[in-house]
């Protein structure tokens, strides 16, 4: 018996070795959060001690940028590390969509979990509500959360004849919906996503390297914060739910320290597109950059980012090298030590470079999606439009003007973020030569079947 114990003990402490020894990671998404909403990225009001100090223990980026600057392809983007056309998932889904996330998309949860990992979601999925679209059914053991925005409901849109139809919110636990017949209490969901964060983080930490995505409801519109928050921030009700996600961020930092893997573990903070301007006090701040969610400015399209990984990425660096949420894919696995897919595009790029030797990283490439068109592309600091929206966050949903450019529009967006001067009529050759690049792009691109 004795022997038996010393052997289980043995046992235990290898498994525990084998754990420490992979890196776990955990990707905190905020929604709708604009670059200029934290206090480390310059913003005057709203108080985020938290991501203050995650910033100054890690790195701060100011040229990250998302897949798609709408909640459903950003979010494919960021799982799969593909632009959002190759999976065929352009536009937001809704209580009517049939469509989803495709099986034959692999995640970064599904790369990982091969390699040992226990994965979880947790919070807003917006990938597809049916049952073969969940997180369980692409690479996920655990699922907590809401699986589509929180305004799609007859409740929080009431006279909306699109969500007339629509159930209450389902909040769901795996594949079951927990609140059959009314509407979660929404003032609740940042603290209860924080509490299942650290029960994950308390029961895989112990055994198995982790993937952990906490996918934050807010600061989408309509807002909630907790009791505890509400009336807190000089900013309103949007700080209010701004400091209640630094306060969950606060909590999950105190469990990897409480659970003894703080040092082993890369925390990413960042936004799942830019801010809704048109929800005016509601709605969240672009900083220097024009335009907001949806368009295809640089407002709709670049985020904050701030990277920790204690004794691993130099504390309190900020970096202008260039990343995109598509490269945490690529990054995450190449540090777990699996392979990349090599039956598929990959547009994600390792950042490892600039995180662990602060490098300065690859030249700027990004292509600028509107739905299905591709209507920007930034090579290097250039940045040329082909079509363009504004106001982009309008009330009725899909209702832009578009703008068709010819010759394009030309920016440096390094000497310029803003967008505010056209360089198109001196930089002539610059324009040909992005132009392009970007029917070359056209030309190889292959979509996906479009999911509606």
């Amino acid at each position: 018996m004795e022997m038996l114990c010393v052997v289980t003990l043995l046992a235990t402490a290898q498994i525990t070795a084998q754990a420490q020894a992979k890196t776990n990671f955990i990707i905190l998404l905020a929604d709708d959060l604009g670059y200029g909403d934290l206090g480390t990225y310059g913003h005057p009001t709203i108080q985020t001690p938290n991501l203050d100090r995650m910033a100054a223990e890690g790195m701060k980026f100011t040229q990250f940028c998302v897949a798609a600057a709408t909640c459903t392809p950003s979010r494919v983007g960021l799982v799969t590390g593909r632009l959002p056309i190759r999976s065929g998932v352009t536009q937001v889904l809704i209580p009517s969509s049939t469509g989803g996330l495709p099986k034959e998309e692999i995640t970064l949860a599904e790369i990982l979990r091969e390699r040992g990992y226990a994965t979880a979601w947790i919070g807003k999925w917006h990938l597809g509500w049916q049952d073969q679209y969940l997180p369980g059914n692409h690479g996920f053991d655990y699922y907590f959360g809401i699986p589509y925005s929180n305004d799609m409901s007859p409740e929080t849109q009431p006279g909306n004849p699109v969500f007339k139809e629509a159930p209450p919110t389902p909040l769901i636990r795996n594949s079951t919906t927990t609140n059959m017949e009314r509407e979660p209490d929404q003032r609740l969901l940042t603290k209860q996503y924080t509490e299942e964060a650290i029960k994950f983080i308390k029961s895989a930490g112990k055994e198995k390297p982790f993937l952990l995505y906490l996918a934050y409801t807010m600061p989408h519109v309509p807002l909630y914060a907790s009791e505890e928050f509400v009336g807190k921030s000089r900013r309103g009700l949007y700080g209010d739910t701004v400091e209640e996600i630094d306060w969950s961020y606060g909590q999950i930092a105190n469990a990897l320290k409480s659970a003894g893997i703080d040092s082993n573990t890369m925390v990413v903070f960042t936004s799942d597109n830019g801010p809704w301007l048109n929800k005016k006090l509601y709605g969240g701040s672009a900083g220097p950059f024009f335009e907001g969610k949806v368009s295809t400015w640089e407002g709709g399209f670049r985020v904050p980012a701030i990277f920790r990984w204690p004794n691993r990425i130099k504390a309190g660096v900020t970096t202008a090298a260039f990343g995109t949420t598509m490269d945490l894919f690529t990054t995450f696995v190449r540090i777990a030590g699996g392979r990349l897919p090599a039956d598929r595009e990959i547009d994600g790029v390792d950042l490892s470079p600039v995180l662990l030797a602060n490098e300065a990283g690859r030249e700027a490439l990004l292509f600028y999606y509107f739905g299905t068109e591709m209507w920007a592309i930034r090579k290097g600091p250039w940045k040329v439009h082909f079509k363009t929206t504004r106001p982009a966050s309008v009330s009725v949903w899909g209702q832009w003007k578009v703008e068709e450019h010819s010759p394009p529009l030309l920016f440096n967006v390094e000497e310029d973020p803003g967008e505010q001067v056209n360089r198109a009529a001196s930089e002539r050759t610059l324009v040909e030569e992005l132009s392009r690049v970007a029917e070359r792009h056209r030309t190889l691109i292959v979509p996906g079947k479009i999911q509606r």
